[in-house]
């Protein structure tokens, strides 16, 4: 049963793998004995990877180009990345969800049987069926640009554009996982809550000190997820040992969004 967790043999491609939580993935990664890791980012790792591209998500033409670079098999897809809403409307979009879904796109055909896609999203995008229909209808637009350009013509609609951006990632997981397990291929997300990696910085601009910390204290774990927090459901995922689940977006969030959901949440601490 333990080989189930074990990437022993298996070609994996991390997006995000240079810090953060790509980064723990790949040090995890090595410790479960995998055969290869290629890692596409704007920076280079300093982890031990076997081969680089340097990838601008935000760019479809360098997501292109990094899709043709990559050589050989794929049997997991980690699609990490991510950045956070003063990156602006066109950015997080195309970075959280356009390139995602273009890699998905572009590389379904290329991952083995039996083998999986897993994204990081996030709690943020647990508000999904308020508005579901609109971003049912943005998931319909193939086209890289006019899907940006959506984003922006819709201000009311995308707002919080973190949050939104991972509302759609929630709902993309959904919707592809039917088609892609016709394939052979799983595709599933976890969703962590706040995590102190370099990004925080931006969320903390972003979201301010003051909900960050008072989602911290709603989990009642006192403290906040750190990377190596989130890497191992991520490399759960991956695995044969996830081998039967698939179209699931995986809390990962030490009871926050069960709190919220049943009631048992203090907002004092928003006043």
């Amino acid at each position: 049963m333990a080989d189930l967790f074990n990437y022993k043999g298996k070609r994996v491609v991390i997006t995000g793998g240079a810090t953060g939580i790509g980064a723990a993935l790949v040090d995890l990664l090595r410790t479960l004995d995998v055969e290869h890791i290629t890692v596409l980012d704007i920076k280079k790792p300093a982890g031990d990877v076997d081969v680089f591209i340097e990838t601008n998500l935000s760019d479809k033409d360098s997501v292109d180009a990094a899709m043709a670079q990559l050589d050989g098999r794929i049997d997991v897809l980690f699609s990490n990345a991510g950045v956070a809403a003063n990156a602006g409307v066109r950015a997080c979009m195309a970075v959280n969800v356009a390139a995602s879904r273009r890699l998905v796109d572009g590389l379904l055909d290329r991952i083995t049987e039996g083998g999986t896609v897993v994204f990081t999203a996030s709690m943020a995008g647990n508000g999904w069926p308020a508005q579901v229909a609109e971003i049912n209808a943005l998931l319909d637009i193939a086209d890289w640009d006019e899907f940006l350009d959506w984003c922006e013509a819709h201000p009311e609609v995308v707002n919080d554009v973190y949050g939104f951006s991972k509302m759609c990632m929630q709902v993309y997981v959904m919707r592809k996982s039917h088609e892609a397990i016709r394939r052979g291929v799983r595709i599933n997300s976890i969703c962590p809550a706040p995590v102190d990696t370099p990004l925080m910085k931006d969320f903390r601009e972003t979201m301010g000190d003051k909900v960050i910390d008072w989602s911290v204290t709603v989990q009642g774990n006192g403290r906040m997820a750190v990377a190596a927090d989130i890497a191992p459901p991520l490399a759960f995922m991956g695995s044969d040992a996830a081998s039967f689940i698939n179209g699931v977006n995986l809390l990962v969030d030490s009871g926050f969004t069960a709190a919220m959901t049943t009631g048992q949440v203090d907002f004092s601490g928003l006043a």
